[in-house]
C-alpha cells in the first residue's frame, strides 16, 4: 500500500503569505487495521523497507505536484520515500505562480557557488528529521536522511542540479528536461554553463522537447546545435571518483512527458512538441531509469541513447 502524509513549514527570510511550503510525502505503508488508522487514515510506514532513501522532487514552474503523483507512487513502490511540495510566490518579478523556490541573488556571476540557490531545501530537511524522530509519526525512523537524492523537472530539474553540491547528505541528483545554462538577464555571458558539482548525476531529456528549444533566447544560445541538456552534461558534469554521470535521451518524449495529467491552464505546454510514443510507456521508462540510477544499477532502455562518464 502506498500512502502519503502532509506537512507544512516556512521559508526563512520570506514574507507572508509567500513563505509557506506545503509538503506531501509518499511512502510504502503497512496497515495494522487499528482504530486509529481507520479514523485518521494515517498508516505507518512499512518497517520491512526502512530505513529508506529519500527523494526531494522539485516541480516545474506552474506545474502542480498532482502531475507528478504517478511518479511519486512509482518511487514509493521501489521503497523510496518521495517529498513534493507546493510553494506559491514570485516566479518572475511581479508574477505570482507555482515555483520550487529560487533565490536569484545566488544565481549571478559573482554569487553562484557561494550557497544554495533554493531556500526550500533546508526547511524540508529539517521537517524530515522532525518526522523521522517523532515516535508518533507514521514515518518514525523510516527514512535514511544520510541518503538524500535531489530530482526535478524543467526549472525544478535545474534547481536540483544547482543545489546537490551544497548538502553533504545528498548522494545523487537527477533531472528531466533540466539544465544549467545561465540566463543572460542575470548578467551571465551567452552560453554560460553553471557547475553541478561532483556527485552522481543523471540528466534526462526527450528529443521532442519544444520548451527548451523555444527558450534558448534566454541563454544567448539561439542557433546553437547542441541541446542545453547535452551541453550541461559535456561541460558541467565532472563526477568525482566512484561517482557517475549519465546523459539519457528518450526518443519520442517531449518536455512534459513526466507530467501526467498535465494541467493545461497553466505553464507553457503550448510550446511543446507532440510525442511520438505512448505517454504511459514513456512515463514507465522514466521511472524505471530513475530507480535504476538510485539503486546504482545499469541505466539503459529501449528507445534511449545513454552516454556515461
Amino acid at each position: 500500500m502506498i500512502r502519503a502524509l502532509f506537512h507544512a513549514t516556512t521559508l526563512p527570510n520570506a514574507n507572508a503569505p509567500y513563505n509557506v511550503l506545503h509538503l506531501k510525502i509518499y511512502y510504502p505503508a503497512a496497515p495494522t487495521n487499528s482504530d486509529t488508522e481507520r479514523m485518521t487514515g494515517v498508516i505507518p510506514a512499512d518497517k520491512a523497507s526502512e530505513p529508506m532513501p529519500v527523494v526531494i522532487f522539485f516541480n516545474g514552474i506552474n506545474v502542480g505536484i498532482e502531475s507528478y503523483r504517478w511518479f511519486a507512487v512509482k518511487l514509493a513502490e521501489a521503497n523510496v520515500v518521495t517529498v513534493m511540495y507546493t510553494h506559491v510566490a514570485e516566479t518572475l518579478p511581479g508574477v505570482i505562480g507555482l515555483t520550487p523556490a529560487i533565490d536569484l541573488s545566488k544565481v549571478k556571476p559573482d554569487t553562484y557557488g557561494s550557497g544554495a540557490t533554493c531556500p526550500a531545501i533546508q526547511p524540508i530537511l529539517d521537517s524530515l528529521k522532525q518526522l523521522n524522530d517523532d515516535e508518533k509519526s507514521a514515518l518514525h525512523q523510516s527514512m535514511d536522511l544520510n541518503h538524500i537524492i535531489l530530482g526535478g523537472h524543467s526549472a525544478g530539474g535545474t534547481v536540483a542540479l544547482q543545489n546537490a553540491q551544497f548538502f553533504e547528505q545528498v548522494q545523487a541528483v537527477f533531472s528531466y528536461a533540466g539544465h544549467t545554462m545561465a540566463s543572460t538577464v542575470l548578467g551571465f555571458a551567452p552560453n554560460t554553463i553553471l557547475n553541478v558539482g561532483s556527485k552522481s548525476v543523471m540528466l534526462m531529456r526527450g528529443d521532442k522537447d519544444g520548451v527548451i528549444a523555444a527558450s534558448r533566447v534566454r541563454y544567448g544560445a539561439e542557433g546553437q546545435e547542441k541541446d542545453p541538456v547535452e551541453k550541461t552534461f559535456d561541460e558541467a558534469c565532472q563526477p568525482s571518483a566512484g561517482e557517475e554521470a549519465y546523459d539519457v535521451l528518450l526518443q519520442g518524449a517531449n518536455h512534459f512527458a513526466i507530467a501526467h495529467p498535465l494541467d493545461e491552464t497553466t505553464g507553457r505546454f503550448f510550446l511543446d512538441m507532440e510525442m511520438t510514443r505512448d505517454g504511459e510507456e514513456v512515463r514507465n521508462q522514466i521511472a524505471e531509469l530513475i530507480v535504476a540510477f538510485i539503486e546504482k544499477k545499469e541505466v539503459k532502455g529501449k528507445n534511449t541513447i545513454v552516454r556515461k562518464k
